[in-house]
């Protein structure tokens, strides 16, 4: 009698946790179906008028069309994207939380940081990949550089007296240099920024001479002969500064290209994952998109599922930390 009444307890346990679990799955295929029914965010992990704020701000409005629902950008600057990231890797996997993020936020972070908040591969999943480029490296007019020859010869000569500025410890910014600073033996101290708006702020005042910047932001200041630009990390050139060569044209091999890419965190549902990446590609595939892009130094973006810009992911870490280890990147 003991066994059965233990039995018939155990029946109805399982019975109630069958039921919680099937009433649980009809509220998330209802919450599917009707998604989205109220705003979206999308968190910025950088400051206002920067690269990706003004990459997100211009996929933000197509997307609030194509959803029928608000989109709400939201700049959460701090730690090379730290601050940001973890934001959306703790939020609810609903598909309301979403995150724009560059590739050295998500590659380099977990390479250089010992203590992170989150774990990028588990709490992060991967939507959807906005463009593929470099990023540029400028200098004030008042050091005379036009190439990055001559700021190299500065450097040798002048060992220790020219500072660089990056927009923080861990950035795919200092990566670069500190490659350039072993490939041509140089020294030149890092100033780490809190983003990449404070230290075009400080180049633009002549606070510092020299340093790697974003591949938007600088643009107008290049074209205005307010900085000078010496040259642009990645594969091709930038389609808003044709006549500004690549580092790996002028010698110095850094072809490996960066990217924007949206996330949102782990568990959220797959089907909310894949709209979200249609309605993105859709837009990104739009002549106004591609020449608003352009017009900030983008190329015309790569069109890939969340699966390929998963794999993009994964073996982009690999490559930044290849790169790191070689050019023995150290967090200041």
């Amino acid at each position: 009698m003991k066994n059965s009444s233990i039995s018939r307890r155990a029946l109805l346990a399982s019975t109630a946790l069958f039921a919680m679990d099937s009433r649980a799955q009809v509220q998330t295929a209802a919450n599917v179906m009707n998604w989205p029914n109220r705003p979206i965010k999308i968190v910025v992990p950088g400051p206002a008028g920067v690269g990706g704020d003004i990459f997100a701000r211009m996929l933000a409005g197509p997307l609030q069309e194509a959803l029928k629902q608000s989109i709400v950008i939201e700049n959460k600057a701090g730690a090379n994207g730290i601050i940001g990231n973890d934001a959306v890797a703790k939020a609810q996997p609903d598909g309301y939380t979403f995150l724009f993020s560059p590739s050295s936020s998500i590659a380099i972070n977990p390479i250089l940081q010992p203590k992170m908040p989150y774990d990028t591969v588990k709490d992060l999943a991967p939507v959807a990949q906005i463009g593929l480029s470099g990023f540029l490296l400028v200098a004030n007019p008042s050091t005379g550089f036009k190439n990055l020859d001559d700021m190299v010869r500065y450097a040798k000569a002048n060992p220790g007296k020219l500072n660089y500025a990056s927009w923080g410890n861990g950035s795919s910014g200092q990566l670069a240099m500190e490659s350039i600073k072993a490939h041509y033996q140089i020294f030149m101290p890092h100033i780490p920024y809190k983003g990449v708006l404070p230290a075009l702020t400080d180049l633009l005042a002549n606070n510092i001479s020299v340093g790697f910047v974003d591949i938007a932001s600088p643009v107008p200041h290049i074209r205005s002969g307010r900085l000078v630009g010496l040259g642009c990390t990645g594969s091709s050139r930038g389609p808003a500064l044709p006549d500004l060569p690549t580092l790996s044209e002028q010698g110095f091999k850094f072809d490996t290209d960066g990217w924007y890419g949206v996330f949102t965190s782990a568990g959220t549902p797959q089907s909310l994952i894949n709209r979200m990446n249609q309605e993105i590609n859709r837009i990104l595939a739009t002549d106004e998109v591609i020449q608003k892009f352009a017009s900030n130094n983008m190329p015309k973006p790569p069109i890939k599922t969340a699966d390929q810009f998963a794999a993009t992911v994964k073996k982009d870490v690999e490559t930044w930390q290849g790169l790191a280890k070689v050019a023995g990147l150290k967090i200041d």
